[in-house]
């Protein structure tokens, strides 16, 4: 803060659930950090939120104000059995009082949108600076947040709303559609989707590929994915071309040998994706230069089945048109 701006207050708290870090919250926040010298931020819910536990809540928090531009801000551990949210609010304001003590944080301002706010400030012998109560600058709550969080994803931050976005990859051998049906998906979702990255390096390479290539491809589309997860324009999915176990495939076809950096991102793919879709091989094999021919392709496609399968991935096999493809897609996800 500029040397002609002095603080208003020494020390300012703000105590929420931040189920999720919403654009409200962080309207408290900066008028907190405009007022006080120092602010402490503690993410306290009980019970917490399975989907978006208190250290994930407090990490979004510190990725969108990071210490080195915030050096005023601390962010306040969890700590032990924390009453119910349900329970009445003096219970609460003992609770964070005795709490409070114990670290030795003493604030002499809290900052709240709520109406509980006064008492709460009262009870630790602070200023209430209350923020946007009528929700007329950011009109929303964490409640309405979580019952349609797409539909309010306005509202978050593109780092917090990527956690809430869903991975669907598309697999298949080459030329089973999987790269325009991935196009599609975007399209027709109206969301973000992902091309194989894998071709960039393969076309790069002059298809000469080795172990190192690979994992440089596995890194490569993971960073695709993570990146259209915060896109503008993404909604609830990303359309994956491709995965890291697929990956490790070719690593073995092409070169006999694949890192073990590689193999663990493989294993790591069930977790990653909410959805496995497979293009079937009931399309006409196209050679563009680059591709084997139609019976290498089936034993392509087998080794994508097997592994699969070995893996215990549940999967749904595509067939027909682009269009008819796209419709088992949305059916799919819709159930």
């Amino acid at each position: 803060m500029p040397e002609s701006c002095p603080s208003r207050f020494r020390h300012g708290l703000i105590v929420g659930k931040f189920a999720p870090f919403h654009r409200g919250h962080m309207l408290l926040l900066d008028r907190a950090l405009e007022q006080c010298g120092r602010v402490s931020v503690w993410v306290y819910s009980r019970p917490d939120f399975p989907d978006m536990p208190s250290p994930l809540r407090r990490n979004w928090i510190r990725a969108l104000y990071p210490a080195r531009l915030f050096p005023g801000l601390e962010l306040l551990p969890d700590a032990p059995q924390p009453p119910l949210n349900d329970q009445p609010d003096a219970v609460h304001r003992e609770y964070v009082r005795g709490v409070l003590d114990g670290w030795g944080v003493h604030p002499d301002a809290v900052f709240t949108s709520e109406d509980y706010g006064e008492a709460f400030a009262a009870s630790l012998g602070a200023a209430h600076v209350c923020v946007d109560r009528a929700r007329e600058m950011v009109p929303i709550s964490g409640t309405a947040l979580r019952a349609d969080v797409h539909a309010n994803r306005a509202f978050l931050d593109p780092v917090v709303y990527a956690h809430f976005v869903r991975r669907v990859v598309i697999l298949g051998a080459e030329s089973t559609g999987k790269s325009t049906l991935t196009r599609a998906l975007g399209e027709a979702f109206g969301t973000a989707w992902v091309r194989e990255y894998g071709r960039d390096v393969y076309e790069r390479e002059n298809g000469a590929l080795s172990p190192d290539h690979f994992l440089e491809i596995a890194r490569g589309h993971r960073a695709l994915e993570d990146g259209a997860a915060m896109s503008p324009g993404v909604h609830h999915w990303v359309f994956s071309d491709t995965d890291a176990a697929t990956t490790l495939m070719w690593s073995y076809l092409l070169t006999g040998t694949a890192l073990p950096e590689l193999h663990a991102l493989a294993d790591g793919c069930q977790a990653r994706y909410a959805h496995v879709f497979l293009c079937d091989t009931d399309i006409a094999h196209e050679q563009d230069g680059w591709r084997a021919n139609t019976e290498v392709r089936g034993v392509q496609q087998a080794f994508i089945r097997q592994d699969l399968t070995s893996r215990g991935a549940a999967f749904t096999v595509l067939r027909g048109t682009v269009a008819d493809r796209v419709a088992q897609v949305r059916e799919g996800l819709e159930d």
